[in-house]
């Protein structure tokens, strides 16, 4: 079964636009693809109903809201029986810090993304917060030094063939 949703060359381009400025009217977007407005209007209200776009929104930047420090951490569970799997996600949702979270695969069950103010934050966090649940087994975390690259935008046909 394929839910890939089919964008032509239009579509892809409009993405492109829409990802890097979400606030674009659709006269600014139809100028830019070369179409009319009623036709953008159309394309993008059929990409929203195909769910391939899923959100408008803002980025904020962490370090200007306090936050100093991001962290990524695994994290095991002890045990993989649906009530620590449905606590561990009720948690994990819980907590505004976490921004993202990823079950996977290899030695640790889960990888999270968190931001603190510091570090004796973030040590309060995980003592506080996950570290006594009994169900978690055990914890590593990585300190990010420096953000290399960061990108929300997902790439599209138009983005791929650019290379």
């Amino acid at each position: 079964m394929n839910n890939q949703f089919a964008i032509d060359q239009i579509d892809g381009k409009i993405l492109d636009l829409l990802q890097q400025n979400s606030r674009l009217s659709n006269q600014e977007i139809a100028n830019q693809v070369g179409s009319s407005v009623s036709s953008v209007w159309r394309r993008i209200n059929a990409l929203e109903e195909a769910g391939v776009i899923t959100a408008y929104g803002l980025t904020v930047s962490p370090e200007l809201m306090g936050y100093s420090e991001t962290i990524l951490l695994q994290v095991s569970l002890g045990q993989h029986h649906d009530d620590y799997l449905e606590e561990f996600t009720t948690l994990v949702n819980s907590i505004p810090e976490i921004l993202e979270c990823y079950a996977t695969t290899g030695e640790y069950d889960y990888v999270l993304k968190v931001l603190a103010t510091d570090m004796r934050s973030y040590h309060r966090f995980l003592r506080n917060s996950l570290m006594s649940k009994p169900f978690i087994s055990k914890t590593f975390s990585q300190v990010v030094m420096d953000k290399i690259k960061f990108q929300k935008a997902v790439p599209t046909l138009a983005a791929r063939t650019k290379r």
